[in-house]
């Protein structure tokens, strides 16, 4: 749940990382995710058919954690998330306005016991022209999709995750740090996309792993500076988080492990 005190916990923690950031705002533009774009991981795996299926959706923060939590369930359950057509790499679910469309696939292709999904860094971004990936560094341009927007649209993606069988569970998106451009994201919009989210999930009992709080006191040592992509320690902590909601959600779906 957004608080007050969450706020001004938010408040505090970014100021104390602007005071500590030496770097000038147009110093250092945020780059990729490293895990989005390494070609030579390889993310292929062996299901078994005796374990349960989970999918886990989301932009490039949740690559940067899969294959940790895939490890992390080895022997538990099989974990995919969306991938290339050749298999050899994964795909981002970027914004709510396209990520219905890029999953689409992966929910027919299993039958799920948990879907843990995200969406949220692309929508609050700045970009040239709304709904595009025309990044921009311009806070008077449009973010990709407006807080009424991703309203609409991840209602409809919570409506076709729940057609499914699956426990659910939405991760709240990451923190944004002061500083971060290409394209430009401000501190304050996550909190905002994130009450959005947690309402429409509360509608629909949909379980929250609030990833926003559990990152924010760790930003300094886990994220990238002026970046919203993770230091490989940060992807792992992250990962070690996701895992335990996970295996709660499996046991609660009678799928002890």
């Amino acid at each position: 749940m957004i608080t007050r005190n969450r706020i001004k916990q938010f408040a505090a923690g970014v100021t104390v990382l602007l005071c500590a950031c030496t770097f000038s705002l147009h110093g250092v533009p945020e780059v990729g995710s490293d895990a989005e774009f390494d070609r030579k991981t390889d993310w292929t795996f062996t299901p078994d058919a005796a374990l349960p299926n989970v999918l886990i959706l989301g932009d490039s923060i949740s690559i940067g954690y899969t294959r940790q939590v895939r490890e992390l369930l080895q022997g538990k359950a099989n974990v995919y998330r969306p991938m290339s057509d050749d298999g050899t790499h994964p795909r981002n679910c970027f914004g709510t306005d396209v990520g219905l469309k890029i999953c689409q696939p992966m929910l027919q292709a299993h039958q799920w016991d948990v879907i843990h999904f995200n969406w949220g860094l692309h929508d609050l971004k700045h970009v040239k022209q709304a709904h595009t990936n025309q990044k921009s560094n311009d806070p008077k341009d449009p973010q990709q999709s407006t807080p009424q927007e991703y309203d609409q649209n991840l209602r409809e993606i919570v409506r076709e995750l729940r057609k499914s069988d699956a426990r659910l569970i939405f991760a709240t998106t990451t923190p944004v740090v002061p500083g971060t451009l290409n394209p430009l994201r401000t501190p304050e919009a996550p909190v905002e996309y994130n009450a959005i989210a947690v309402k429409i999930m509360a509608e629909n009992q949909i379980r929250v792993n609030d990833l926003h709080a559990y990152c924010l006191p760790n930003l300094a040592e886990w994220q990238k500076p002026m970046n919203v992509h993770f230091k490989p320690k940060g992807s792992q902590a992250i990962a070690e988080r996701v895992a335990a909601v996970i295996s709660e959600e499996l046991a609660n779906k009678g799928r002890s492990l």
